[in-house]
């Protein structure tokens, strides 16, 4: 007498070459377009789209960069019942064009010499689709990379999930790099649009590679059972409600991206005197180095556990993220490169590698992409509103490496509490995972 579910021909073979692949592309062509609206927002917004480009104007231009992340939760909700109901698939097709649409329409946007405040409120309500489309991206990608692959293996090719955010930072800042050399009537310009208008050649790349991979064996099977759940939100709060929380604190790690990546760039240029080509530099190295030690991170994951690789990553970005800013006053461009590749790609690295995985497996199947993206989403907003909130205590200021630090400590420390008090998952089935 067979055992198989119904409709059990449906449901087809695991592919996790293919799906890593998948959420790769996905999530570079989500970095790319977050990492240059950041980048602008620290060194071109501030004169086009605001009236004068002083101090003030800066702190406005970082919070441009972060109401994304007041979005973010609100499509959590949504797409994450969505991801839950209909299949993950599906979804991330509806987040790579939202994100790639509203990136292209950045780059078209009338400044503040032409239509004054109206400027910067288009920006805003294009930042806040690009926060909507974000929140189900990474959720969807690894969920759909997790339920591809093999027991033991999870973190290994989730790691490709964070490891893409890389190789869209990497890319965002290449292009990024020729355009700040630019002449300043140039660069002010239409300089500054051309990065944002070459996101719609890395989204129809990510597109044709997206539309031929198919639903996770996971959901099909959950599916073909009916056992998906109607109100996936309403099971998450109910069965999963202190994962939710522990996702929620153990994101914060991710402000340690943006101070890094957003706020870092400021401080050189502002107090230590770096020219912003060189910062962009800074970071392209931090992240090259990513690339090649995350994928080593997930393995260390899978071998180790998620918790230590997760830990050693929070803690080692708090240690080292001083020594890096003071070095932007050092006038010294080598220490300045190495400690860069230090607290990006031998510390955070860790940590930003592992929780695509750490994360997902708190959650059962039913209420995966609603639990990974409302947890991490509401953890997000740390990250988002992180430059902005330093800059206004001072962060921007001679010696300010000493706010930017504390900050960094107290969002570090935080992760790691929050992670103490999780369950080890290494070693759990994947049709196991989040089972009470």
């Amino acid at each position: 007498m067979s055992t198989a579910p119904p409709n059990a021909a449906a449901v087809t073979a695991k592919t996790p070459k293919k799906a890593a692949a998948a959420s790769f592309m996905g999530s570079a062509v989500e970095y790319y377009d977050f990492f240059i609206f950041g980048t602008a927002a620290s060194l071109i917004f501030p004169h086009v789209f605001f009236p004068d480009a002083d101090a003030q104007a800066s702190i406005m231009s970082l919070a441009t960069f972060g109401f994304a992340y007041i979005a973010r939760p609100v499509g959590a909700v949504v797409l994450g019942h969505f991801g839950d109901r209909v299949g993950r698939q599906k979804i991330l097709m509806f987040t790579l064009v939202l994100m790639g649409g509203s990136t292209f329409l950045i780059g078209c946007l009338p400044t503040f010499s032409t239509i004054g405040w109206w400027a910067p409120t288009l920006l805003v309500l294009c930042r806040l689709a690009q926060g909507l489309s974000a929140a189900g991206e990474q959720a969807g990608a690894s969920s759909m990379t997790l339920e591809h692959a093999p027991d033991g293996r999870r973190a290994f090719f989730t790691s490709w999930t964070l490891t893409g955010t890389q190789g869209g930072q990497i890319l965002a800042a290449m292009v990024f790099i020729p355009v700040v050399a630019l002449p300043d009537e140039i660069k002010y310009g239409i300089g500054w649009r051309i990065p944002f208008w070459l996101s719609a050649v890395v989204v129809l790349v990510t597109f044709f590679i997206r539309r031929s991979l198919h639903e996770t064996p996971t959901f099909q099977e959950a599916k073909a059972n009916n056992q998906i759940a109607k109100l996936p939100v309403s099971d998450l709060m109910k069965h999963h409600w202190r994962d939710v929380l522990r996702v929620i604190c153990c994101a914060f790690i991710a402000a340690v991206s943006t101070v890094y990546g957003t706020l870092a760039i400021k401080y050189g240029t502002e107090v230590g005197n770096v020219d912003a080509t060189i910062t962009l530099w800074l970071v392209v190295a931090g992240n090259i180095a990513a690339l090649f030690t995350q994928p080593f991170f997930g393995m260390a994951a899978d071998r180790f556990g998620r918790k230590p690789v997760f830990i050693y990553g929070a803690v080692a970005s708090a240690v080292v993220m001083p020594f890096y800013l003071l070095s932007m006053e050092s006038g010294n461009a080598l220490l300045q490169f190495t400690l860069s590749v230090v607290v990006f790609g031998c510390g955070y690295a860790a940590a930003n590698a592992v929780w695509p995985s750490f994360y997902a497996e708190m959650f059962s199947a039913r209420v995966r992409f609603s639990g990974l993206a409302i947890g991490t989403q509401l953890g997000f907003l740390m990250a988002g509103f992180a430059p902005s909130i330093v800059a206004a205590l001072g962060g921007l200021e001679p010696g300010g490496w000493k706010v930017i630090s504390w900050f960094t400590a107290a969002i570090c420390l935080t992760a790691v509490i929050s992670a103490l008090t999780a369950k080890e998952t290494s070693k759990i089935p994947t049709a196991e995972l989040g089972l009470r």
